[in-house]
C-alpha cells in the first residue's frame, strides 16, 4: 500500500472555529415513508433522519429512505480513494480483519440499510470503514468556566469537502443528514452523519452522555479491536453514566485516537486518549494537563490531533515537545510522517481563543469558538493553513447535553461548515416528534 496518502489526509484535515449568525429551523417540507423502522423530514434544507424499533429496521429504513444518497456517498468514497491509488478490496481487507469485533446489532444494521438501499452487505460494510479518514477538534466547559455552570461541548468535523459521487456529481457534505435514533433497547441520541453510515462520528445521548472522536495517528496500532466509529455508537447507544462511556471508549483498542466525551448530569468532561496498548484518561485538573507546552484551563478540557498525556505521545513523536518533532503514525492506508507543529499550532490558537472565554462559556459563544478560528479571527498561522485548504469543515456543533440542545452548521457544495449557517436543534424535541 502506498504511504504518501496518510501524510496528505492527515494535513488535509483537523479542526476548530468560530463565529456565527444563529437562526431558528422552521420545518419547510416533510418527506414522510411508510417503510418500518422511520422516517424523513427536511427543516432549512436540514435533512434529519428518524429511526427506530431493532437495529434491522433501523438500517432498512435508513437504507430506503436515503437510497441514492447512500449509493452516492459509497461512489465518491471509492473513487476519492482510488485517487491516491488505493482500491476497493483495500478496504474490503480490512473490514475482514475487524468484523469479528463489531457487536451484532450493527452488522444487523449494516444488512438493513443494504437491503434497504438495495445494495449489498459488502459495499455498505466498506463505505463505512472508509470513515476512517476523520479528524477534528474540540472542547468541553463546566461549573466556573461557562456562564451558568452548565456543561457545554463543542466539536468540528474535519474531513475532505472533495468527496463526489463521480456519477452524480454530488459531494458528501450534500448527502450530509442528522440523525435522531430510538433503538429498541438502547437509549435515544442525536448525531450528525452522512447517508449510508452505521457509526458514529459524535454526538448526545438522552442521559446527557456527548462524545466525540479526533485522529491522533500513533505507531501503536492494531485492526483486532472495536473500531472508533462503531464504539462510539455504543457509547450513544448504551452509556448511561460517565464511567460506562469511559469504559467503551478504553475499551477493544485499535488505533491512535482521542476522545472528548462528558456527562452533562455531573457535569464533567474527559480526555481520553488511546493507542492499542496504552491510554489516558483525565479531566481539566490532572497534571498530564499542564504539562509544558501545553497548559490546563479551568474546568475545561480540548483536544486537537496531538497526543499530551507522555506515554502516548512517545508513540507518536520521537520528542514530547511538539514544536520540535515529527507525527509518526501508521493508518488503515500505511505510515505518515507530518510536523507536530501543525497540530500543536491548532492547539495552541484553539486554547487561546477558549481561554479568552473561560467563565463567561454559553452555547452561543461554544460554536462561535467553533467558526472564528477557521474564519481567520485567532492566529494569523492557522488561517494561512485553512487559506491552502489544509484544514476543512464538513460540520460543526455546540451541544448542552443536559438540555438535549445542539447548534450545527454543515458544509455545502460550495461552502464549508464555518461559512454557512447555524441551526438549532433539540434531542427532546426531534424524539417526541411523530411523522
Amino acid at each position: 500500500m502506498k504511504k504518501g496518502f496518510s501524510a496528505v489526509v492527515v494535513v488535509y484535515l483537523m479542526f476548530s472555529a468560530f463565529f456565527p449568525l444563529l437562526s431558528n429551523s422552521s420545518i419547510m417540507e416533510s418527506n414522510l415513508n411508510p417503510s418500518k423502522g422511520g422516517w424523513l423530514e427536511e427543516r432549512d434544507g436540514v435533512r434529519i433522519l428518524h429511526l427506530n424499533g431493532s437495529y434491522y429496521d433501523m438500517g432498512y429504513a435508513h437504507g430506503s429512505l436515503l437510497r441514492n444518497e447512500c449509493l452516492e456517498d459509497l461512489r465518491g468514497f471509492i473513487d476519492f480513494a482510488e485517487s491516491y491509488g488505493y482500491s476497493y478490496s483495500d478496504f474490503l481487507g480490512l473490514w475482514d480483519t475487524v468484523k469479528d469485533y463489531i457487536p451484532a446489532e450493527y452488522i444487523e444494521e449494516i444488512q438493513g440499510v443494504a437491503d434497504g438501499a438495495n445494495v449489498s452487505f459488502e459495499q455498505v460494510a466498506v463505505g463505512n470503514i472508509m470513515a476512517m479518514w476523520v479528524h477534528c477538534s474540540g472542547f468541553s466547559a463546566w461549573g466556573p468556566a461557562t456562564s451558568d455552570g452548565r456543561l457545554y461541548q463543542m466539536r468540528s468535523l474535519d474531513f475532505p469537502v472533495n468527496i463526489r459521487d463521480p456519477l452524480t456529481g454530488r459531494f458528501l457534505q450534500e448527502n450530509s443528514v442528522l440523525i435522531v435514533r430510538e433503538p429498541f433497547g438502547g437509549l435515544a441520541s442525536l448525531d450528525p452523519s452522512f447517508a449510508g453510515f452505521v457509526g458514529s462520528l459524535g454526538g448526545l445521548n438522552e442521559k446527557g452522555i456527548a462524545v466525540e472522536v479526533l485522529s491522533s495517528w500513533s505507531n501503536d496500532e492494531q485492526w483486532n479491536g472495536i473500531p472508533m466509529m462503531f464504539r462510539q455508537r455504543m457509547v450513544l447507544d448504551h452509556a448511561s453514566t460517565i464511567n460506562e462511556a469511559l469504559g467503551i471508549l478504553t475499551s477493544n483498542r485499535t488505533c491512535g485516537w482521542n476522545f472528548i466525551v462528558s456527562d452533562g448530569k455531573i457535569p464533567v468532561g474527559y480526555a481520553v486518549e488511546t493507542t492499542a496498548n496504552h491510554f489516558y484518561v483525565g479531566t481539566w485538573n490532572n497534571s498530564v494537563e499542564s504539562t509544558p507546552p501545553f497548559w490546563m484551563l479551568d474546568h475545561v478540557v480540548r483536544r486537537t490531533n496531538i497526543f499530551v498525556a507522555p506515554e502516548t505521545a512517545s508513540t507518536q513523536r520521537s520528542y514530547y515537545n511538539p514544536r520540535f518533532s515529527f507525527i509518526h503514525g501508521k493508518n488503515i492506508l500505511g505510515w505518515s510522517k507530518i510536523p507536530a507543529f501543525i497540530p500543536w499550532r491548532h492547539y495552541k490558537a484553539f486554547s487561546k481563543d477558549i481561554e479568552d472565554k473561560v467563565g463567561n462559556i454559553d452555547l452561543n459563544k461554544s460554536i462561535i469558538i467553533a467558526r472564528g478560528l477557521y474564519q481567520g479571527k485567532t492566529d494569523f498561522v492557522f488561517s494561512l493553513m485553512v487559506k491552502m485548504r489544509m484544514y476543512t469543515t464538513l460540520h460543526q456543533w455546540a451541544a448542552c447535553p443536559e438540555t438535549g440542545e445542539m447548534l450545527i452548521s454543515f458544509a455545502t457544495a460550495d461552502k464549508q461548515a464555518h461559512e454557512n449557517p447555524v441551526y438549532d436543534f433539540n434531542l427532546f424535541e426531534l424524539v417526541n416528534e411523530k411523522p
